[in-house]
């Protein structure tokens, strides 16, 4: 199925490129999440006639995540969970944890924007993750995971 880009989609194309995607992917993502529309003739020259329009505001959206960027880019975030003496989480910090913490700190953040490749931090320490604020745009932040006190 083609389709439309009205953003820039990681791994997939820039804005107003015409890609070729599997149906279910248009269907249940791209389309429903107002990242692309299908390759009619119609829509196409809608899109064209409003390229300006969301080119401006691509822009915009760039320029806020840079500023963004600046702000968060290399920040040290604290976390306290309960742990075993040997420095084992009892659950873990996950996504949803990191991007709570943010949100403490003023920074509006989805938890599908922090990425965690090695999956949920089990043991206490010191880790570096990436929020990727913009498709072009990736934060790199340390989260130092503490032991809650026990008494």
């Amino acid at each position: 199925m083609n389709v439309i880009l009205l953003e820039k989609v990681q791994n997939l194309g820039e804005l107003g490129d015409v890609v070729s995607v599997k149906p279910g992917y248009a269907r249940n993502y791209l389309i429903p999440q107002g990242k692309a529309k299908p390759a009619t003739p119609d829509n196409l020259a809608e899109f064209e006639a409003r390229r300006a329009e969301l080119e401006r505001l691509a822009a915009e959206q760039l320029a806020a995540a840079q500023a963004d960027y600046e702000k968060l880019h290399g920040q040290v975030f604290t976390i306290t969970a309960t742990a075993g003496d040997e420095g084992k989480l009892f659950g873990s910090v996950g996504t949803h944890d990191i991007a709570e913490k943010l949100g403490e700190a003023g920074f509006q953040v989805e938890r599908k924007q922090v990425r965690m490749p090695e999956g949920a931090i089990r043991h206490v320490g010191t880790y570096e993750i990436d929020v990727a604020l913009h498709p072009d745009v990736v934060a790199t932040i340390t989260v130092d995971v503490q032991p809650e006190n026990q008494a």
